[in-house]
């Protein structure tokens, strides 16, 4: 019995995973892919299947194995930049005896609305060799998600699914249907599948190989995978389209065919749709023989563009993203997919809205080269306020020679970086996760006296633990400071692995020195008094820990609410 549910395109994939049969979900949050764990999170509280946030997108995978190893399903969600964490057992995941279906649901981020870069986790899944599904709307998605598990199951292998901002916050009806029951645990029994020693891995390698020609077969089936031929079969132009691009082609189609018209072109484009990969070759020779030009509309880097050149004959002309046609740089849209179809604008209500957009683009840009007034700012009240000015105090008595700079102040990624905009402007780079633990290591062994790395408690735990043993080793003489507020409070307040009381031990057994540990309030009636003793462990020649603690206003305020 179906029923038709109004569903993100996030939560769509949570339920199709939920009516697929999953006995577990892990991952780590980060936008735009967090609503699906949050979605399951919930139900797991009203009896479902199990899921948890876990450490790092790297410890979900293995979880996610784990259950696959017992014979049972699960899902594993995560952003774009997660799955740099993840890559290790995701790549390796491959060579396994997949046993349990096990889907990895990777959102994308085109336009970098909450990330540090666009990459698209296509390429992850061509290099890993697995199969990839690519819905367009909130059904497919929810549909997409269900196959994508018996997909698993069937090749032996795990199965990416691919989604992208505006699918993932958008809301549609979704037509859903009856769930299906949970694997019976029931422990692989090929034991050398799951042992990746060189003998046994040059042997899966080879059976991976082998599965291509299958994998490839289903995917040029599928009928995600849509051909569409104009009659007589020839045509000047032949378009492929994927994701969200098909829908935007889709929006200027009968402008597309009234402007052919007007130019007397007989025929309309032909067009590929792809939803499914590995790519369709056949399909897409078979578009592209009769076609002088083929555009390609894809969303994120051009995966699909990239390929068409040792697909097509040589004399076929290429548009895309490459060659600058389709826009590169951001999201695609209805607009900016007119005009590589060769379309001129449209006056309507969309150009006020896209003028908003370009507003707010233009803004952001502005915000980076230092020419707006109010930038976005820490909450009113935010404990890293206080951190940061104790930490800029420090370094304007510090850095006392300008033209040989004598601190180095590292970041990364939380809600933290926003200390590197006015009033605070502390932060001196932000590259990824832990990342500030590494480069105060590297400044430091480079001759910078005084290289400070500022983390947060999540992330700390995400990927900081291995760069602060690297430099207890060395005993650089660099201070990692925390800001534990204790929650993940840029993702919408998830709790943290371990409470804050337990950070002590754990830095503790990292082998940092219980002298030069060092556990301060973050208040501003304190920063005079803070500063003098973070001073004190910033010129000390060796390594320091500072934590600077106090809840997120959030937090609490979440926490108040919830009591009432």
């Amino acid at each position: 019995m179906s029923e038709t549910i109004a569903l993100l395109g996030d939560e769509a994939v949570a339920l199709g995973a939920l009516h697929a049969g999953i006995s577990a979900a892990y991952g780590y949050p980060g936008t735009p892919s967090t609503e699906i764990l949050e979605y399951l999170l919930a139900e797991f509280e009203k009896g479902g299947p199990i899921a948890r946030w876990c450490t790092n997108e790297k410890t979900a995978v293995e979880a996610g194995l784990g259950v696959s190893f017992a014979g049972r399903r699960s899902i594993i969600t995560m952003k774009h930049v997660g799955l740099n964490a993840a890559a290790d057992p995701f790549i390796n995941g491959a060579l396994l005896g997949i046993k349990g279906g096990l889907v990895i649901a990777v959102a994308d981020d085109p336009g970098m609305h909450s990330s540090q870069n666009e990459q698209d986790s296509r390429f992850y899944a061509d290099f890993a060799l697995i199969p990839c599904l690519e819905p367009r709307n909130q059904q497919e998605a929810y549909d997409m998600t269900r196959e994508a598990f018996e997909v698993s199951e069937r090749f032996q292998i795990p199965v990416m699914l691919r989604l992208a901002t505006r699918l993932s916050h958008a809301r549609a009806a979704v037509n859903v249907g009856a769930a299906q029951k949970q694997n019976p645990v029931s422990k692989t029994d090929e034991r050398t599948r799951w042992m990746l020693l060189p003998a046994f891995a040059r042997r899966n390698y080879a059976s991976l190989i082998e599965k291509q020609k299958d994998i490839s077969g289903w995917s040029a089936a599928h009928n995600a995978n849509k051909l569409e031929l104009p009659a007589g079969g020839k045509t000047d132009l032949a378009v492929i389209t994927s994701g969200l691009g098909g829908n935007y082609y889709e929006e200027n189609l009968d402008d597309l065919i009234a402007q052919r018209s007007e130019k007397q072109h007989s025929n309309l484009p032909a067009r590929l749709h792809i939803g499914s990969y590995p790519l369709p070759v056949n399909s897409i020779r078979k578009l592209c023989e009769n076609a002088e030009k083929v555009l390609v509309i894809e969303e994120g880097q051009p995966f699909i563009e990239a390929k068409l050149r040792g697909i097509l004959n040589q004399s076929v002309t290429i548009n895309g993203k490459l060659d600058g046609v389709v826009v590169r740089v951001g999201e695609l849209d209805p607009d900016n997919v007119r005009k590589s179809l060769g379309l001129p604008p449209r006056s309507s209500v969309l150009d006020v809205i896209k003028q908003k957009h370009d507003d707010i683009s233009n803004s952001v840009n502005n915000f980076a080269a230092g020419k707006i007034s109010r930038p976005p700012q820490l909450c009113q009240g935010c404990p890293h306020a206080d951190s940061y000015e104790t930490i800029k105090k420090v370094a304007a008595e510090l850095d006392s020679a300008p033209n040989h700079p004598t601190v180095a102040i590292t970041s990364d990624i939380g809600c933290y970086s926003l200390g590197a905009a006015p009033p605070y402007s502390v932060p001196e780079s932000i590259v990824c996760m832990g990342a500030s633990v590494g480069m105060a290591k590297g400044a430091a062994d480079a001759g910078i006296p005084y290289a400070i790395g500022v983390i947060g408690d999540s992330t700390f735990l995400h990927s900081g633990i291995g760069g602060l043993i690297d430099a207890v080793t060395a005993n650089v003489p660099m201070t990692l400071v925390i800001l534990d507020n204790s929650i993940v409070a840029m993702t919408g307040c998830q709790q943290t692995m371990i409470p804050s009381d337990k950070l002590r031990d754990l830095i503790l057994g990292c082998g940092v020195l219980p002298e030069h540990l060092l556990e301060l309030e973050a208040k501003k009636q304190l920063i005079d008094e803070n500063a003098a003793r973070l001073k004190k462990e910033v010129e000390y020649r060796g390594l320091s820990v500072v934590i600077f603690r106090r809840e997120c206003l959030e937090a609490f305020r979440k926490r108040q609410k919830s009591k009432k």
